[in-house]
This record gives structure tokens, C-alpha cells and sequence, in this order.
């Protein structure tokens, strides 16, 4: 038992150094490349509302929020938030932060199905994290009162139903990688044909928004590192009691 426990405290170790140098790494890079102007000289801002006319888009206003990097498209609302290392900012780095967030407009615009389904399962996450592990206890304590009577297994399998919840956030992180991934080669895309961005500055933001790519593998790795220890704690607390009785 105690070298799984060892071997999920290296594996989340090896998560945390990852996500950090992700997260390092991305500072990094908006600060290099949030040194570098444009030649067009348009601003965070200047870029999103550029882009969501020039695709047809009329209903979504570009908001102003705190922070760095904190830059986010909030669907319900229909808003664009850009940081305010972004908005008023005519850096490359700026600038690609902005057409990515503008890329998320365009997937609910196009219904891109991983978009469509990172929608559905958010609510579906949040009730997951929630629930998982009271049922895993409840599903504990029902298989100690029934174990050797009929329909003994029903704490197990309710137990087994905790660990599927707690699973999503894991499938949510799986599917938000290929969402992040599409919506900056939709933001690439979208800077050179409008003219915003030069073909030598393309680089420059490409390894921008590549950067803060690898921060939702971290996210990945990390999530699924969690789960698979969540699971197999569940099977060894189930295991234990059956050695027992």
C-alpha cells in the first residue's frame, strides 16, 4: 500500500515542477514578447473588436478586467474580457492573447464539437467534485452493512459511481486542451489575414500562445494523476475491508 503512496508522491511532484516551469514559462514569454510592438500598432483591444467584425460578429462586447493574463470569453455573457496587461497593450504578445480569446467566439460560433462538448460537461464537473467523495463514504458505509447479504455489491458500485464523477474533471481537462489548442491556430490565422500581425512577427506569437499551450497539458497530467490516485485509494479502502472480513 505505502509504495502507491510513493509513487503518486513522485508523480505529483513531477506535476508540480511541470505545471510550474508551464506556468514560468508563459510569464516568460509575455514578457519578451509583450516588449515587442506591432508594426500595425493595434491594441488588445483594437485586435478583438477588429477581428469580431470582421467575422460577422456583432453581439459580443470586449470587456476590461483586472490582472494579468487573466483574459477569459464568458459565453453566457456574451463579453470578451481582455487583462489589463492586454487591453490597452500594442505588444505581439498582446495581441495574440486578444485573437485567442476571440478564437473561442469562433468555435461557439462554428459549434466546434470539443468546444460544444467542454460546455456541457462544465456544470456536469462541478456537480461531479461535489458528489464524489460523500458517495464513495456513503457507498463505504452501505457495503459494511450489507457485505454478505444480497445486493452486497450495491455500496461498491455506488463507490465506483463517486470515482466517474471525480473522473470528469479529468475528461473536462482532456477536452479543454484540444479547445485551446484549435482556438490559438484559429487566432494565428485570423492575425495575418486581417493585417494585424506581419508574417516575421507570426513567430513571435506563436510561440506566445505555444507557451501557455503547455500550461493546459500541465493541467492535463496533473488532473489525471489525481484521479488515478483518487481511484486506487477507493479499490484499496474496498480491498482492505473484504481482507478483513
Amino acid at each position: 500500500m505505502y509504495e502507491y503512496y510513493l509513487i503518486f508522491l513522485v508523480l505529483i511532484l513531477a506535476c508540480a515542477i511541470f505545471a510550474g516551469r508551464a506556468s514560468a514559462k508563459v510569464n516568460s514569454a509575455f514578457k519578451a514578447y509583450g516588449a515587442i510592438p506591432t508594426a500595425s500598432r493595434m491594441t488588445g483591444y483594437d485586435t478583438a473588436q477588429r477581428l469580431l467584425r470582421a467575422n460577422g460578429v456583432r453581439d459580443i462586447s470586449i470587456g476590461r478586467v483586472k490582472g494579468t493574463l487573466s483574459d477569459h470569453y464568458h459565453p453566457t455573457k456574451k463579453v470578451v474580457n481582455l487583462s489589463e496587461s492586454v487591453y490597452g497593450n500594442t505588444s505581439v504578445a498582446a495581441v495574440a492573447v486578444a485573437a485567442h480569446e476571440v478564437g473561442h467566439v469562433m468555435q461557439k460560433k462554428s459549434g466546434y464539437l470539443p468546444y460544444k462538448l467542454r460546455a456541457v460537461l462544465v456544470p456536469l464537473t462541478n456537480i461531479g467534485s461535489r458528489l464524489a467523495l460523500p458517495l464513495v463514504f456513503i457507498g463505504f458505509l452501505l457495503d459494511a452493512f450489507v457485505y454478505g447479504m444480497q445486493g452486497a455489491t450495491t455500496g461498491y458500485y455506488l463507490a465506483m459511481f463517486g470515482v466517474v464523477l471525480y473522473g470528469l474533471s479529468t475528461v473536462f481537462a482532456l477536452v479543454t486542451l484540444p479547445v485551446e489548442l484549435n482556438a490559438s491556430k484559429r487566432a494565428k490565422t485570423m492575425l495575418i489575414e486581417e493585417g494585424i500581425l506581419t508574417e516575421r512577427e507570426l513567430p513571435y506569437a506563436d510561440k506566445m500562445l505555444d507557451a501557455a499551450a503547455s500550461t493546459y497539458l500541465a493541467s492535463l497530467l496533473t488532473s489525471l494523476v489525481y484521479f488515478l490516485r483518487f481511484a486506487v485509494w477507493v479499490l484499496i479502502l474496498f480491498g482492505n475491508r473484504r481482507k478483513r472480513d
